[in-house]
């Protein structure tokens, strides 16, 4: 295994990270993320606190009521004539009349006519496409006093944007409310001009053109001079009067004096509403009268240019895209240091607590910046962080498990598992010295059944018994180390290094219980294979504790997991020694080494003082008979 191992799948981590970014920047190209984007702006908009009316706006509505006490609709010319000629009497600054008046309505029309003449007022006119047609202004009205109502609607039906100009076939005309705020400016000696970057200006305010891809917006409709508008109040924007009121005088003067008086239908048999931002179906109020948009619209201009109120803004396109990587950036790291469940579920929370309440902290600073890009971001590359890992995982697994090449109980391959760092970052497991406890197991007169038997039943004779041994070593904590034909060697006390004498008890009582088992083990077998007159065999175990060394032994391209040291040749011997002094189907021998960590629940025999094969200093040699 590669020591850069760890640097390439990490690559791979960011690279996947990096796909992830760039599909959802595809996506966003195509507008796939506006719908919530939208969503996200609405939320927010809703969530601001209510400035309250705008002072220098009234709203005259003709209600449901005033239409069935003047029993028809369009209101005739003669009452619309007195309407005006009472708010004329308190010299408002303009009056915008929100009906159409292209056809006359009588009676009363000529009176209608004779109250159009004040340069105050501000009539409607509405532009036409392909599929809807125009309808035109009242005809004794100069263009100077007519604006379009033509509303932008965004593609969910919500009205979000202002259009102040537009073209009508070869004539640029002036939307309604403008028209209004501009008779109200004139008033503060505040007249449009164009600055030098050909940008609309009213007074030191300019009204900068709304981009296909300002904010949350992507390949949005961008004709026209359009911006965003900036919605006063989703209640009351303005003191709001009736028809009938004004009429019969049910209003205070002060209320029209040196104001803007808008005069439109607020009835639901008259479909003139529009969706809004505040539009939810938790709330009641669901759409707005088009008096009341239009409010919206001039009190917007009004408040940028007399308030200093700003109007939105946005961040360019390459600063959406950083803010949008930064929190993917973000989600990749969260998802590769975190992990514990809990946290994680918890720092997604969070992390979306801060990006909106960073987002609604410049919202209310007039910033429109992405916020479902961003969050999408966070959670995608996190999730694919999360999974990438949990795949990683499972090759290194893989890798550490098949560089291993062991059979292990599960403990034992949890605690090599947990020590994968050292295989996956060098290739190997570095050495370490420890102590622990090796058993040896072999055969008695292997080499004469194995003369009697063929190649191909005595493979599947030995896997038989080897199966059986290796499930007992599993079961008592041990780990196979190698098989040596007709035995095995295993090891009790790795690859963890022991740190306390109670442990390294613990291990050797395990392997003295792993051999007593098998024993039992191999006196059922002989039974069953009497039986089936197959060959019956005694079995040597030689146990000893003491001092090996543990760590990958070969090279890059066959690695296993080895255990060397005098100990291991030691516990060798002791199975070897004194091959004719075999008592019973299995014999165990072990040493004083190993006698002094064991419980007094054995029954021993010594052996006394024997010197093993190739050693020169003799050891104290019992046999373990089984338990007391």
């Amino acid at each position: 295994m590669s020591k850069y191992l760890n640097k390439i799948l990490s690559l791979q981590g960011v690279i996947f990270s990096g796909i992830t970014l760039i599909t959802l920047f595809s996506i966003r190209q195509i507008g796939g993320l506006q719908p919530l984007e939208l969503k996200a702006y609405d939320l927010m908009m809703r969530s601001r606190s209510d400035p309250g009316v705008d002072s220098r706006l009234l709203i005259v509505e003709i209600t449901e009521t005033d239409i069935q006490m003047i029993k028809q609709w369009p209101i005739p010319d003669g009452i619309l004539a007195q309407v005006l000629a009472k708010l004329q009497q308190h010299k408002p600054r303009a009056i915008g009349i929100d009906i159409y008046r292209d056809i006359a309505v009588p009676p009363g029309h000529s009176e209608l006519v004779q109250k159009l003449q004040k340069p105050n007022i501000i009539g409607v006119t509405f532009m036409g496409n392909q599929w809807v047609s125009s309808i035109s202004p009242p005809p004794t009205l100069p263009d100077e006093q007519v604006g379009f109502l033509n509303i932008p609607i965004d593609p969910d039906g919500v009205v979000r944007r202002q259009l102040i100009f537009a073209k009508d076939k070869k004539t640029i005309l002036t939307a309604f409310s403008l028209q209004l705020a501009l008779l109200y400016l004139k008033g503060e000696g505040i007249f449009p001009k164009l600055n030098p970057k050909g940008q609309y200006q009213l007074g030191t305010v300019v009204f900068d053109k709304l981009q296909s891809n300002s904010g949350g917006y992507q390949n949005i409709d961008a004709k026209g001079y359009k911006f965003l508008l900036n919605y006063r109040t989703p209640k009351k924007i303005a003191q709001t009067v009736t028809l009938m009121q004004v009429l019969k005088g049910n209003y205070k003067p002060e209320w029209v004096q040196d104001k803007i008086v808008l005069i439109g239908t607020n009835s639901y048999s008259v479909k003139d509403s529009f969706l809004t931002p505040y539009h939810n179906r938790n709330i009641q109020f669901q759409e707005m009268p088009g008096v009341v948009v239009h409010g919206q619209m001039v009190s917007h201009i009004l408040s940028a240019v007399l308030d200093g109120k700003p109007l939105f803004r946005f961040w360019s396109e390459p600063g959406e895209w950083l803010w949008i990587i930064i929190w993917g950036i973000l989600g990749s790291y969260w998802g590769l240091k975190i992990k514990h469940p809990l946290i994680l579920i918890a720092g997604n929370f969070m992390g979306f607590i801060i990006l909106f309440g960073v987002s609604y902290e410049l919202f209310l600073q007039l910033f429109w910046i992405p916020v479902a890009a961003p969050g999408l971001a966070f959670i995608l590359t996190f999730s694919v962080t999360v999974i990438y890992q949990d795949w990683e995982f499972q090759q290194q697994q893989k890798i550490v498990m098949k560089l291993l090449g062991q059979q292990t109980s599960l403990e034992i391959a949890n605690a090599l598992w947990n020590e994968r760092s050292h295989l996956i970052n060098l290739g190997f497991l570095p050495p370490q010295t420890l102590t622990a406890t090796i058993l040896f197991t072999d055969l008695k007169n292997f080499s004469t059944i194995a003369e009697k038997h063929s190649s191909e039943a005595l493979m599947n004779w030995l896997n038989q018994y080897l199966s059986l041994m290796t499930d007992i070593v599993l079961n008592h904590q041990g780990i196979v180390s190698k098989f040596t034909g007709d035995g095995l060697m295993a090891v009790f006390g790795v690859p963890v290094p022991r740190t306390h004498l109670k442990d390294i008890a613990k291990d050797a009582e395990n392997a003295v219980d792993c051999a007593l088992e098998m024993g039992q083990c191999l006196s059922e077998l002989n039974q069953k294979w009497q039986q089936q007159k197959l060959p019956v065999v005694g079995m040597r175990i030689g146990i000893y504790t003491g001092t090996v060394t543990v760590g990958s032994l070969g090279g890059k391209n066959r690695l296993e997991y080895g255990v060397i040291g005098d100990s291991v040749n030691i516990a060798s011997r002791l199975e070897s020694c004194e091959k004719d002094r075999h008592v019973g189907e299995c014999r165990i021998l072990t040493t004083k080494e190993t006698l002094i960590y064991l419980p007094k629940k054995y029954n021993v025999e010594s052996w006394g003082e024997l010197t093993l094969k190739g050693k020169e200093k003799p050891v104290e040699v019992y046999q373990v008979l089984g338990l007391k």
